[in-house]
């Protein structure tokens, strides 16, 4: 229901086919970085952030902040390990591979922390070895298309999930964007302008996160639309700037506009008729 939900919010032909298009296999990404290609790790790290943060989140049986989460933080450097540590002669998917490697880190962070903290027994979280190695994309190459793309319709679904919760914090939800949002492309560009925008401006977010308000007046003087377009359009606004910045890389894939789109490029009254208070 949520996905069906930010696809109406989005409103853009072949938008899901974003989060579809062929990628390198994270095995030749590894193989490159082990080769020594210069920058590649870092990025590649941040590009599966969502992996690892849904990896953490299966183990430990609960969301998992990124942000504060010291889990999240072990999940990282057990992902970075298992770069090193990854052999592909060994027939196996990195993804496979890294996932045992992060479970087995919070094994022992667990084993580490006090035992009466521990919701299930250790043991609950163990997977047999047989289990490891569920895909081999070395033998099947239509199987590495297949599990790439589950794996970014999971990553986007987790992201989806993750981000409906902190709408609710502004007392916002999907069908409140579903149901009004423009329906014409450009309104719906110049309202992610606005919200891109906000993102950008540290003391207009600073502004949005503390009192939960989009700072309306503020933008009248920079934005060039009328206080009605913002104000009856604010939770569209209000959820364009949180997904920009926000720890959101499928979503934000929806969302990236040409460098120079002029914010007057709809029409006022047509803008107008957005998502409403």
């Amino acid at each position: 229901m949520l996905l069906l939900l930010i696809k109406r919010f989005f409103a853009k032909s072949g938008s899901t086919k974003a989060a579809e298009r062929p990628h390198p296999s994270p095995e030749s990404i590894v193989e490159r970085i082990r080769s020594g290609e210069a920058g590649l790790r870092d990025t590649f790290i941040a590009d599966y952030r969502p992996y690892i943060a849904k990896v953490t989140s299966k183990f430990c049986k609960r969301y998992i902040d990124p942000e504060k989460d010291d889990e999240f933080s072990i999940a990282m450097i057990a992902f970075n390990e298992a770069i090193e540590q990854f052999s592909p002669a060994s027939g196996r998917s990195f993804l496979g591979f890294a996932e045992t490697v992060v479970r087995r880190r919070l094994i022992d962070h667990l084993r580490k922390e006090q035992r009466h903290r521990m919701s299930v027994p250790i043991s609950a979280f163990e997977k047999p070895e047989e289990e490891e190695s569920a895909v081999n994309p070395v033998e099947v190459s239509m199987a590495i298309e297949q599990y790439e793309q589950e794996r970014q319709r999971e990553q986007l679904q987790f992201e989806i999930e993750a981000f409906s919760k902190h709408l609710k914090t502004y007392d916002i939800t999907f069908a409140d964007l579903a149901d009004k949002s423009p329906k014409h492309t450009d309104s719906r560009s110049t309202l992610y302008r606005i919200g891109r925008l906000v993102a950008s401006d540290e003391e207009l977010f600073a502004m949005l996160e503390a009192k939960r308000k989009l700072p309306v007046k503020e933008l009248l003087d920079i934005c060039g639309v009328s206080r009605k377009t913002i104000e009856r359009n604010r939770k569209f606004i209000i959820a364009a700037a949180l997904i920009v910045n926000g720890n959101f890389p499928h979503l934000q894939a929806y969302l990236k506009l040409p460098e120079y789109l002029p914010l007057q490029g709809a029409k006022e009254e047509e803008v107008a008729e957005g998502v409403g208070s």
